[in-house]
């Protein structure tokens, strides 16, 4: 239940200023002047030092502080850290705050510590052991797995398969699938951070019968996830069309002009007509 807890914090807040509001607020806890030993660079010696633990702490702490170095040294020794390495309030922080961070390479940090974190081996067992899970009657241990399964898939395990499994999910098609499960095979899409990822998380905003569901595909396509800016960007105009879809309800309308001003950074009103003129001028034309 705390890494659940974890995988919840991680997440952004629509309507509380997005994910960059959640990495202020919560990164001045990591800051430099409120934390000067881990904001300092890590000298090889020092960190060697360390125990596992404590070494995974510091690193991931000086990479959302974005200290020079920090993401390559959490690249070169997270392999060592897997069963070493134990989830605690700290690691759910940090993690926190890297998932939510404008740099990527941060991001992936983030993925790598908490896999890191749950003891899981990158390799097509681990897969096999949590897609059975994902089907699991045990709700906390199926949502885990699900969250799990875009972890692997962001770092390249099986992730044409687990794409597969998590739309499964995603459209009910698995055994048990309800609201819950379906947001966090939105939340686990939104890792993979894959072209493949964009068509069904927009078929969930328009078509999920939960509010909460569509809320979460939409922020998984603005700002939440493992996306690229040019990846979002593909999903421009169909959220143009959903912003004045009859089929949709005012919410996820609002939603839609919320996803498209985080995307592009356009100070346009929110009206459908705008926003087509502005893309038929500003993409289509330079394309």
């Amino acid at each position: 239940m705390a890494i659940i807890g974890g995988m919840v914090a991680a997440l952004c807040v629509s309507g509380a200023g997005g994910a960059g509001a959640i990495f202020e607020k919560i990164a001045g806890v990591f800051s430099p002047k409120n934390n000067p030993v881990s904001a300092a660079k890590a000298s090889p010696v020092e960190l060697e030092r360390q125990r596992p633990q404590k070494q995974a702490e510091m690193l991931l702490a000086r990479a959302v502080s974005r200290n020079d170095g920090a993401t390559d040294q959490i690249q070169a020794h997270v392999d060592s850290w897997r069963g070493k390495i134990k989830w605690n309030s700290q690691i759910s922080q940090l993690t926190t705050v890297a998932l939510n961070s404008s740099d990527m390479s941060v991001r992936a940090s983030g993925i790598e510590v908490q896999l890191a974190a749950y003891g899981l081996a990158k390799n097509e067992p681990t897969v096999n052991g949590l897609v059975r899970e994902a089907d699991s009657g045990d709700h906390a241990q199926k949502i885990w797995a699900l969250w799990a399964l875009g972890l692997l898939g962001n770092r390249g395990v099986q992730t044409d398969r687990v794409v597969q499994v998590l739309t499964a999910h995603l459209q009910g098609r698995a055994k048990d699938s309800d609201e819950d499960s379906r947001r966090w095979a939105v939340e686990a899409l939104a890792l993979l951070g894959t072209d493949s990822t964009i068509a069904p998380l927009l078929d969930t905003m328009h078509n999920d019968p939960s509010a909460l569901v569509r809320e979460r595909a939409a922020c998984s396509l603005a700002e939440s996830g493992m996306l690229t800016h040019e990846q979002r960007m593909t999903a421009v105009p169909q959220l143009i069309n959903y912003s004045d879809d009859s089929a949709l309800d005012a919410q996820t309308h609002a939603w839609a002009f919320q996803a498209l001003h985080d995307i592009t950074k356009q100070p346009l009103p929110n009206d459908s007509a705008s926003w087509r003129e502005w893309y038929q001028k500003s993409v289509v034309s330079v394309r």
